[in-house]
């Protein structure tokens, strides 16, 4: 009976993802833990691992089956996945997040499989958000948490349930770029219906099949569930992912002040934009207090930019309305005023005076706008592909010597316009970041390289060092000394430079921002455990994908 309990544990271990190291075990590891005879004879490296695995995954066809296929090797072996991740960190970004995470949503009801150990609340359940937390977290010790109700997904919209799929990539991508424990990391999907009626009428949609409840109703969830995070997982940094406009900023303006929590589309989108802009000022070597900017697109993402830059110019030493005069929002009404029908409050901060304009009533598109203001910085977050024209970038480089130009939308199919047709329209003058990969622009004998506005490039270093430094709560100082960590890394000397590193070296920079988040939080007293030394915090706290 022993032996068969034996056997029974040692095919538990077989299918823990976190425990499995399936042909690495060791022959004494296979008599201790039941698993002689359950693998083939030859104990593997990982490395020999990896190299197998990687060959399987090359003969995949498409970008999604090559994410399908990464997401079984997840389900299987975290250590092993991780460790192919950290080798082809460039190659696989892309495919188990943006942009084929987007094809995964849509296809999510048809594709589905173990969704990566993740907690499923609906609002139709209130009563079980405990029990849902602490049995998708089964035992674990969790310290991030990243969560979504998908009501905003990409440049998608609305995708219910489905956008579940954020929530495991967003964490992937922590865990590959800066260390944080798999183990100690839990994806969070709330349910609280859906508006997009294809989903409702799909006989395979898998989540609740009812418009998405608004108001006090939905906040009361909302609120039930931060209360069972905190009483659950305490120490946990909660990062919320993709909520739409209506909710994201009130949701962060309710809780940012009592618990350490962060959210990528108002905050880490604001902050790679300030980064980007930071570096594109190294090189052009002006001040941000001389910018004047245009944001195309006043929902979340471009809010969240506009306050970002508006809080550092107020770190910078200007009063709150001298900070707002640099601001012009424009949306699908065109620049918006004080006067602009249904603003939302995030809006209202940086909305114009019509009595500054003789031609107010014409300000209704983007190109008129941008010559009544000539901007020097430009930062699409709209989904209007092509929507920065050749007439409209020609006319803000003739009134600004190096116009930082940062058309972000994305899949690629939503781009306001690519880096080469920038750079050819601006005769190489322009400093652009976008927001999906773009390959170098070769330029009247100039190799230009175009960073990546990507969220990834510093959310995973920020939130490794709120765990690691114990951090009681996400404050401006802090958000300021992890943007300049990453801005002061792009070398202006270089001609061609990109004003954002590069994708290749994310761990390295993860781990600058990691260390220099660490130690505001612990500068300002707000690690809730003693450290002596943020960078060794950092340090001893860093996962690193080999069998124990």
């Amino acid at each position: 009976m022993k032996e068969v309990n034996k056997m029974s544990n040692g095919y538990e271990i077989l299918r823990n993802p976190f425990l499995n190291k399936g042909t690495a075990f060791t022959n004494e590891e296979r008599q201790a833990l039941g698993l002689v005879g359950a693998l083939p004879s030859k104990v593997q490296t990982i490395e020999e691992q990896a190299e197998q695995v990687y060959a399987q995954f090359q003969t995949k066809a498409t970008p999604l089956e090559k994410r399908i296929f990464l997401m079984n090797l997840f389900n299987e072996n975290v250590t092993l996945f991780f460790h192919l991740m950290d080798q082809h960190v460039v190659e696989f970004m892309p495919i188990v997040y943006d942009p084929v995470v987007a094809d995964a949503i849509e296809q999510y009801n048809e594709l589905y499989f173990n969704p990566q150990n993740a907690a499923f609340l609906s609002v139709d359940r209130p009563a079980d958000i405990e029990a849902t937390l602490k049995n998708a977290a089964a035992g674990r010790d969790i310290r991030l948490i990243v969560v979504t109700d998908a009501e905003g997904i990409l440049g998608m919209g609305d995708w219910g349930v489905n956008g579940v799929d954020i929530a495991i990539g967003k964490l992937m991508v922590y865990t590959a770029a800066a260390g944080i424990n798999p183990e100690q990391v839990l994806p969070v999907s709330i349910d609280a219906g859906t508006n997009n009626q294809a989903l409702i009428n799909d006989d395979l949609y898998l989540g609740n099949r009812h418009a998405r409840i608004a108001g006090d109703d939905y906040l009361e969830f909302i609120d039930k569930f931060v209360g069972a995070e905190q009483t659950l997982f305490p120490e946990a940094l909660l990062h919320w992912e993709d909520f739409g406009r209506d909710n994201a900023q009130v949701i962060l303006d309710k809780y940012e002040d009592k618990i350490a929590t962060f959210n990528d589309d108002i905050q880490g989108t604001g902050m790679i934009v300030l980064a980007g802009i930071f570096g594109a000022l190294n090189i052009s070597k002006a001040d941000l207090k001389d910018q004047k900017f245009v944001t195309f697109g006043a929902g979340s993402a471009g809010m969240g930019i506009a306050k970002q830059i508006f809080n550092e110019l107020l770190q910078e030493g200007l009063s709150e309305d001298e900070a707002r005069k640099h601001f012009y929002l424009v949306d699908k009404q065109g620049l918006l005023f004080n006067d602009t029908p249904d603003l939302t409050p995030a809006q209202k901060l940086f909305t114009r005076e019509r009595s500054e304009f003789s031609n107010a009533d014409e300000l209704t598109n983007l190109t008129a706008v941008i010559k009544a203001v000539h901007p020097t910085v430009l930062v699409g977050t709209s989904t209007q592909p092509g929507s920065f024209t050749e007439e409209l970038i020609k006319e803000m480089a003739a009134h600004t010597e190096r116009p930082i130009i940062f058309p972000l939308s994305n899949p690629t199919k939503l781009a306001e316009a690519t880096a080469e047709d920038i750079i050819k329209w601006t005769d190489g003058k322009a400093l652009i970041a976008t927001g999906i990969p773009a390959e170098n622009v070769d330029y009247q004998g100039t190799t230009y390289h175009i960073g990546q506005g990507n969220n990834a490039l510093i959310y995973p270093g920020l939130g490794f060092g709120l765990v690691a430094s114990t951090a009681k709560l996400l404050t401006q100082e802090t958000i300021s000394a992890a943007i300049h960590a990453l801005g002061g890394l792009v070398d202006p000397t270089v001609a061609g430079a990109a004003v954002l590193p590069p994708v290749s070296d994310l761990t390295k920079f993860s781990q600058i921002v990691a260390e220099a988040t660490a130690e505001s939080v612990v500068a300002q007293g707000l690690n809730r455990e003693p450290i002596s030394d943020a960078k060794q915090a950092v340090a001893d706290n860093k996962w690193y994908p080999e069998y124990k």
